[in-house]
């Protein structure tokens, strides 16, 4: 099943549409000659000559009453064939306007019923075509680190079509869940089109993963390998520390709701390294002993351990950054802010709103404004909570946007977007379809500059992401190896044996987890 199956309209449907017109009223016109014809041949002025009785002029006069039969019923034939055609073309049109899948209009009537097993295809293929571009992506930076970025140049180009596919998909199915479109069939659809860029986006993976593995030749060897990867995890080791003292330092100076959504991130990254400390002894262990498979099995395992580490070590890091801009924003924000409250006051009836509802958001942007004017001075408090509450209550009075309000809005939109994105990474075992729909969403709006949507969709999918997690619990509530829970929660492991299965690697279903197995 390939991406085609869900496409926007090619650009000669309309020339189609044209080509069957014209057919139609050409048809519709002979039909016509034809049923004029005899009409204008008949009467006095006969232009056939008579012919005097006998058996020939009676055979005569026989074929010319078949004539006359067959010239009345061709025409009605040509003209129901035109009809028939005229008709098809308005029941295809039609068709094809009610199966769109491409970006509208969301319907206000309630969605048809579909089958929740096509339903749960669907969420399955979108989790796992995430899955295998979050874990394409992560071996492939440790490849580019010791082969260089001329060497992995198709691999990337591979990875960024999955991505786009992945992409469409993910569209689709947050337009299918807001019931566009409405019809049974056109969502049955829909879903087929969902799984079949799914489908694709692991195919484009799963064609470089052979050519990946002979880059790599991990089978003949890991010690290079080994060692970058032992390279990155001291690096990490060191800045895990580092980020300790961050996290602390994030409760002390801010409010608490600031530093909430790296909370535990530091213990975290010590249990992934404390994962990626066993299987670099056991890589190295067993690459001494010859058994080069087994080596590369626990090196891949041992490389997804150290990525994990970094994001949650960079949530960190990226947040305190966050924090120490959204700091310094806040007070032209603030200024930026009255400017437009005063910009809102002065525009009176030339808005759109109305002048009750003007009044109540002038009132509320007023109360908003007071309230952040008396956090800034009253102890520790959230700046990046602080911008959000400015721009979203500036953003209602419809005055449009000054450069410091922009840049508010655009920093609280990144910020949260990128939290949504780590925490899902490093929970990917756990996530299902809803929350990396919500992620994919918030993305395409903060690339499109609609920042406020963007922080909107970030948000939901953070909660999803967290729920779903919870609802997962610990998948080894009995104890076993320290950090094999994380790895698995983590999606560093597939989880598919008791043991927790093999590593996650490059490619796409048929090859992420089937490689290096001894």
């Amino acid at each position: 099943m390939t991406s085609s199956l869900i496409r926007s309209r090619p650009r000669r449907a309309k020339a189609h549409i044209r080509v069957r017109v014209v057919c139609a009223v050409l048809g519709a016109l002979v039909g016509a000659e034809w049923l004029v014809l005899p009409v204008m041949t008949a009467g006095d002025r006969d232009p056939v000559p008579a012919s005097a009785d006998g058996p020939v002029a009676a055979a005569v006069a026989q074929d010319q009453d078949g004539a006359s039969a067959t010239d009345l019923l061709m025409p009605l034939v040509a003209v129901g064939a035109a009809g028939a055609l005229a008709g098809y073309g308005y029941l295809r049109r039609t068709r094809r306007a009610r199966t769109r899948t491409t970006p509208g209009v969301v319907s206000a009537a309630a969605p048809a019923p579909t089958s929740p097993e096509n339903e749960r295809q669907a969420r399955a293929a979108l989790v796992l075509a995430d899955d295998c571009v979050r874990g394409s992506r992560e071996e492939l930076c440790f490849v580019e680190e010791l082969s260089g970025a001329g060497a992995v140049g198709p691999f990337v180009h591979a990875l960024r079509a999955a991505e786009t596919e992945l992409s469409a998909a993910f569209a689709i199915w947050r337009r299918y869940e807001e019931g566009v479109p409405g019809d049974e069939g056109a969502r049955r659809q829909a879903l087929v089109g969902v799984v079949g860029r799914c489908a694709e986006a692991g195919r484009r993976l799963d064609a470089e993963a052979p050519e990946l593995d002979r880059v790599r030749g991990l089978e003949q060897g890991v010690g290079e390998a080994l060692e970058v990867a032992e390279g990155r995890f001291r690096e990490l080791t060191a800045r895990t520390s580092a980020a300790q003292a961050t996290a602390a330092d994030l409760h002390q100076r801010y409010a608490p709701s600031a530093g909430a959504p790296v909370t535990g991130y530091v213990e975290q990254a010590k249990d992934r390294l404390v994962f990626a400390t066993s299987q670099l002894n056991e890589s190295r262990q067993a690459a001494d002993s010859g058994e080069e498979r087994l080596a590369a099995r626990q090196l891949r395992a041992a490389e997804g351990g150290v990525a994990q580490a970094g994001v949650l070590v960079g949530g960190v890091e990226r947040l305190a950054a966050e924090l120490r801009e959204a700091a310094g924003l806040v007070p032209a924000a603030l200024t930026g802010g009255e400017a437009e409250i005063a910009e809102a006051r002065k525009a009176g009836g030339r808005t759109s709103l109305a002048t009750g509802e003007l009044h109540a958001r002038l009132a509320h942007a007023d109360g908003v404004l007071a309230a952040v004017r008396a956090e800034l001075t009253g102890g520790p408090y959230d700046p990046l909570d602080a911008l959000r509450r400015i721009a979203r209550a500036v953003d209602r009075l419809e005055t449009g946007r000054s450069g410091v309000m922009e840049a508010a809005a655009q920093l609280v939109a990144r910020s949260a977007v990128a939290g949504a994105e780590d925490f899902i990474a490093v929970h990917r075992g756990a996530v299902g379809a809803e929350a990396r729909a919500r992620l994919a969403e918030a993305d395409r709006a903060l690339g499109a500059g609609r920042h406020a949507e963007a922080d909107t969709r970030a948000g939901e999918s953070r909660d999803l992401a967290e729920r779903d997690v919870r609802a997962r619990g610990n998948p080894y509530p009995d104890g076993h190896v320290l950090g094999l829970t994380g790895a698995v929660l983590g999606g560093i492991l597939l989880a598919e044996d008791p043991d927790a299965g093999p590593p996650t690697s490059y490619g796409g279903p048929q090859t992420r987890g089937r490689r290096h197995l001894p």
